[in-house]
Parts: C-alpha cells; structure tokens; sequence
C-alpha cells in the first residue's frame, strides 16, 4: 500500500473535519445570505424553515411564521397554495409569473413570481421574488419619457397662451368697471379663470428647464424638517406628523430646493388625500439605508446605487388600481381642482437625480417612497455634511 493510500490518523481526520465545518457555511447561512424570500413547507402545509428576507416580506417572525400554515400567511385563494400542491403531486419543479399575493396581516398587496420545487419527505421549497423592482425601473424610465416629452410643449404653451390670456383678463378687468353687479361676477370669474390657466402653464414651464442644477451633500433630514414645518403651519395643520427617521443615514446627491419641492409635493398630495375634514389624519415621514439596489444609468454602463429611501405615508382612502399605473403622467388627477402635473414634476426632477419615485397602495396605508443615490467625496468616501 502505498503512503498516499494509507488512511489518515484519527486525530488528523478530527481535526480536518473540524476545519472543514469550520470554513463551510451552514445551509442556514446560504439561506439568510439570499435576498430573496425562501419558505420551506411540510406535508401538512406548516412553515418548517424560512429565511430572514421572508421575515420581512410578510413581516413576521421566524419563530411566528413556524407556527402557523402556509394559508395562514396568504390568501386561501391564492393560486400558490394550488402550486405547493401541484408541485407535491408531480414531484418537480414549477415557475408561475406575475402571481398577485395579497398578506392578510398587512393588507399590502404585490405581485410576484413564485419558484417552487419538491424535496425528499413531501417537503415543498418556495422562493418569491417581487415585481415591484423590475416593474418600478421600467415605470420609472416611463415617466422621464412621459416628463420629457412635456419640455417643448411648456415652452410652447408659455408664449402661446400667456400673452393672449393676459389681454384677455385685461379686457375683462375694463368691462368689469361699467358692468352690473350680476355681469361683475361673470368677468371676475374670466379673471380667476385666466390667473388658474397662467398659473398651470407656469407649471409646466419647469418641465422645459434644463439649465445645470448645482448638486451636492444634502441632509434629507433637514428636507423633511422644513417640509413638516412649512405643511403644519399651512395646508396640513389638520393632521398629525410622524418621524421615523434613521439618524445615521448618510447625505444624498442632490439639490436642496429641488428636493424641498419634491417633498412638499408628496406631503401636500398626501394632505389632499386624507381631506381638510378629516380628524384622524396622519403622515409618516420616514428615512432607511437599503442596500442591493441599483439603476443603470440610460446611454451608459454605469450603475448608480440607490441605497436611500425617503417615504411619506398618509392614511387617506388610498389610490385606485386603474390610476396607479399613470399615477406620474402628466394631467393624471382625480382631483376636481387640480392640473396633473404635481407627480409628474416629481417624476421628472427625482429622475434627474438619478433616482426612483414609486407609490405603494393600500386601502388606509398609501406610501411614497423615493430612493436617491448617496453622496461620496471626489477621493470615494462618503461625504458628510453638517446637520442643518
């Protein structure tokens, strides 16, 4: 027998194996790595094992989920049950795209798809992975579209409609002063009528600037302070506030007033929603760090990381689900006053910032969330900046 064939020593195997456990990962680290939900379901459709990104998803504990079934979690109408069972039966693999999963513990509906295989004692293995990302980038780049295309119609609004509408107020303030009481009315309605049409046009004449804006560091902590401020003191005095702030988060690359605008924006739309007669009213402002994001930048290779959410949340009726998908379009409103183009200019400016804007709906429970790239120093470091 040769030395090389002779078996090791058994101190020599002990410790090999030791090392080896050591330096291998466990099948619960491989799990928990995965950013994607994981679920592993037994014969009786208990929770057996779930992975820390399922936790979140349906935002319940580990220790929660294990002691409940699968139709304790969703729906029991939902077509994922049917799919445990349809991949148990013919024991192999099954993809379904685009399921609509709604969670009875937080109302929130999404669509995913499911990837589903079979193991060894009937155990089923189910992994999710949501659409909102990918929809969300397509719907994102759909909207600076929609928000460019709206650059030469502004400018030609502006000198179109400015100029006629100012001499038509002018010709109604004259007849105003030789009018009746009952004609004073109709020509001050000319006058308000033709001071709301400037008024939008106005508007969209931020669509056409494309003047370079000055970006650097920005505390969005200080954003959303002067927001509240600003709202509380005016449209939104009604309503209570909210922080929920995460003190270390790091400072965007932007521009301060835009993102002012962007905010108020959001908050005021959120107002709207709730209603001026509402006694219940809230808005939650909140910050968060989320890695793992990442947008391609349109024309280039590049990869810009998006790791900081900013979301405003009001407990209004929420948005129908035929708006939703025009929500950032321009002239989209349901709002008997109002002109479309809030969410549309804040389509266009988040998008300027290399960003994302996206709503999530829920009955009572409608989010804003924008996600804005971090700023970092010329030599790479994040950059820091004073609390303001």
């Amino acid at each position: 027998m040769r030395m090389s064939d002779a078996p090791a020593p058994p101190a020599s195997r002990a410790r090999t194996g030791r090392m080896s456990a050591m330096n291998a990962p466990t099948s619960e680290m491989i799990i928990n790595a995965l950013p994607l939900p994981v679920l592993t379901i037994g014969p009786d459709e208990r929770i057996l094992q779930v992975n820390m990104a399922a936790e979140h998803f349906f935002d319940y504990s580990r220790r929660m989920m294990q002691r409940q079934r699968l139709r304790d979690i969703i729906p029991f109408s939902s077509p994922i049950i049917a799919l445990v069972n349809e991949v148990r039966r013919r024991r192999a693999s099954v993809s379904e795209y685009r399921v609509e999963l709604a969670s009875p513990r937080t109302g929130v509906e999404r669509s995913v798809d499911v990837f589903a295989t079979h193991l060894d004692d009937d155990l089923v293995v189910l992994m999710l992975q949501e659409r909102t990302i990918a929809d969300k980038m397509n719907r994102q780049l759909t909207h600076r579209g929609a928000a460019r295309s709206m650059v030469a119609l502004g400018a030609m609004l502006a000198h179109e409609i400015k100029n006629p509408l100012a001499g038509i107020r002018g010709a109604a303030q004259l007849l105003e002063q030789s009018a009746a009481e009952d004609d004073r009315l109709l020509t001050r309605l000319i006058c308000d009528e033709s001071d709301r049409i400037v008024r939008i046009v106005e508007r969209m004449e931020l669509f056409g600037d494309e003047r370079p804006v000055e970006r650097g560091p920005v505390n969005v902590h200080g954003v959303l302070d002067q927001v509240k401020r600003s709202a509380q003191s005016g449209f939104a005095r009604h309503i209570r506030f909210v922080e929920n702030y995460d003190p270390s988060l790091p400072p965007v690359l932007g521009n301060r007033d835009q993102l002012i605008q962007v905010i108020l924006n959001l908050v005021k739309n959120a107002a709207e929603a709730i209603g001026a007669d509402a006694v219940d009213g809230e808005i939650i402002l909140s910050t968060a760090f989320r890695t793992g994001l990442r947008l391609q930048v349109p024309g280039s290779r590049e990869r810009v990381s998006l790791p900081i959410e900013v979301a405003v949340r009001d407990n209004g009726p929420g948005v129908s689900a035929e708006l939703l998908p025009d929500l950032f379009d321009p002239f989209v409103t349901t709002k008997a006053q109002g002109s479309g183009l809030g969410l549309a200019l804040v389509a266009k400016i988040v998008g300027d910032h290399g960003g994302i804007v996206e709503c999530d709906p829920a009955p009572r429970r409608t989010t804003f969330r924008v996600l804005l790239p971090m700023s970092h120093a010329r030599d790479g470091r994040e950059s820091s900046v004073e609390t303001e």
